[in-house]
């Protein structure tokens, strides 16, 4: 958005880099995964996913988001984080110089492919310190049980 403060004449791996990004923008390809499962390069909220042998457990970092506009579904056997991050940043005028801007702010969506085995009927979310957690518990009948073995 704002250019580097020390990007230095001539230096042709930032001419080769800016003229990548105009073709992007130019062709519509920026910001475009190339498929469900792909997240672009600073995809908003990174996410850890995870299972254990009762739930699979996604963390999604989210700094910086009001939990009231944060939007958890799940449909179809797909989970879908939504929501909106606000500008936080004073507007640039005659005492705001800004140098570099790289946290992420507008609207947000991430949607991730959910195992069979799972209840989608028992999502839990909660929200603290910037990290969304969502525990989906798995089907009982899915779980590993022991079964004993009679003589």
């Amino acid at each position: 958005m704002y250019p580097s403060q020390t990007r230095f004449a001539g230096d042709l791996f930032a001419e080769f880099d800016g003229l990548q990004r105009h073709l992007e923008q130019l062709l519509g390809l920026r910001g475009m995964p190339s498929s469900i499962r792909a997240a672009g390069r600073g995809a908003f909220p990174a996410i850890n996913m995870g299972s254990t042998e009762e739930a699979v457990e996604i963390y999604a970092f989210a700094p910086g988001i009001d939990p009231a506009k944060v939007e958890v579904s799940v449909d179809k056997g797909l989970l879908t984080i939504s929501g909106e991050r606000a500008v936080d940043t004073p507007e640039e005028g005659e005492k705001v110089s800004v140098y570099a801007q790289e946290r992420f702010t507008g609207s947000f969506k991430r949607v991730v492919s959910l195992p069979e085995d799972v209840d989608t009927l028992k999502v839990d979310a909660s929200y603290r310190n910037g990290v969304l957690k969502i525990v989906i518990p798995k089907r009982e009948a899915s779980r590993p049980r022991r079964i004993e073995v009679r003589e």
